[in-house]
């Protein structure tokens, strides 16, 4: 189920669809407001699409020059996006729903980056570690790259299933992010680290490392991990700059069908970004979604399954009631309720905030509870 959810995680009106664009479009978009733009993005296979646009000249092809700019995570760049730093960031929902629900930023999602796939993800040691399974790590040491991100929220889970709260776990924040951690944990900074690949292979290949834990399992299978966020006020001031979703959609096509490409790109990031062609072999990658509509078109299912998750696991500013419109349009309690894994029937959908539940009121239309006009297209995450 798709549906139009321009402002997914904000109070903002729906984003303007780029003029003539669309996913499967090649056509250059005219009167591009800004064509130069700075784009910041974690170096993760998570971002596998923009990096094969950027590698591959789609973005130069509708017109756009794109400077491209490493992040430690997506909670670190919003503060520098919200202040205009950055057109773009790609990062983890998360780390975007929180900013959203903390009032620190108005963000758009209008493009889906990446879902999770067996290897992506995971929870490593060194070889000589006393540390063998997930109950060992009970009191130890596990460094992440932003906290309380998508990251712990799925080692939170996966070590749920195996019995242990995330609460007997120590996660600390490795400051230089993902490119510092596998020599960090070589060095015993840590007893464990969650990477992100190309990383987990990095670390493998350079120091050793052997994965403990695979975190697309469980719950946490097939996860929505990555989305492409504007600023509401940079979507209402550039909507035809949103071109770039055009490069984009072609780019997230290519990398989720052609490995090739995918590997090509990131041997091509600058500086010491780049992978060895080893660690571009080995790396395991997630897919990429393909919207079949303009800029904002989501599955805002498959979101509402990490909305869910997230609440459950409590991970700071998220809350799993969903309404749509600027009023409440669905009765109290009718889309609240808690998600989870249950071993014997798997993942519990019918405890999922219903997005179904929800009325999405156009601008100017009735809202069915309310019967007032509504003055925006709009599902905002609130607070229960």
């Amino acid at each position: 189920m798709r549906m139009r959810a321009s402002a997914l995680l904000s109070t903002a009106v729906a984003l303007v669809p780029a003029a003539g664009c669309s996913a499967g479009g090649a056509a250059r978009a005219p009167g591009v407001e800004k064509p130069d733009l700075t784009v910041a993005v974690v170096p993760a296979v998570d971002s596998a699409g923009f990096f094969v646009a950027l590698h591959e000249g789609l973005f130069l092809a509708q017109g756009l020059r794109v400077k491209f700019v490493p992040a430690i995570s997506s909670e670190t760049v919003i503060a520098a996006q919200m202040a205009g730093q950055y057109d773009i960031t790609g990062g983890n929902y998360v780390s975007y729903i929180q900013a959203e629900q903390s009032g620190r930023a108005r963000l758009d999602i209008f493009a889906e980056g990446s879902v999770l796939q067996p290897g992506a993800m995971g929870i490593y040691t060194m070889p000589d570690s006393p540390v063998r399974t997930l109950e060992q790590l009970k009191g130890r040491t596990v460094a992440i790259n932003a906290p309380r991100n998508i990251l712990w929220l799925l080692a939170a889970s996966v070590l749920s299933e195996h019995g242990m709260p995330a609460s007997h776990v120590h996660f600390v924040v490795a400051k230089n992010g993902f490119p510092a951690m596998p020599a960090e944990l070589s060095a015993g900074r840590f007893d464990a680290a969650v990477f992100a690949e190309p990383f987990g292979s990095i670390a493998e290949e350079a120091d050793g490392a052997v994965p403990l834990a695979d975190l697309d399992q469980g719950a946490t299978t097939s996860f929505p991990v990555e989305g492409y966020v504007v600023t509401k006020q940079w979507a209402e001031k550039y909507p035809r700059t949103l071109a770039f979703y055009t490069a984009l959609e072609q780019g997230q096509e290519i990398a989720d069908t052609d490995r090739s490409a995918v590997e090509a790109a990131l041997e091509a990031l600058p500086g010491s970004l780049a992978v060895s062609g080893t660690t571009a072999a080995l790396m395991s990658l997630e897919s990429y979604p393909v919207s079949p509509g303009p800029p904002g078109h989501v599955d805002t299912v498959r979101l509402q399954r990490g909305l869910g998750h997230a609440a459950v696991h409590r991970v700071p500013g998220v809350q799993h009631r969903l309404h749509a419109d600027e009023r409440r349009v669905t009765p109290p309690g009718a889309v609240s309720g808690t998600a989870g894994w249950d071993p014997g029937r798997g993942w519990r959908r019918s405890a999922v905030p219903r997005l179904s539940a929800c009325h999405f009121a156009r601008p100017g239309q009735a809202s069915r509870t309310t019967g007032q006009p509504a003055r925006a297209l709009r599902l905002q995450i609130s607070v229960s």
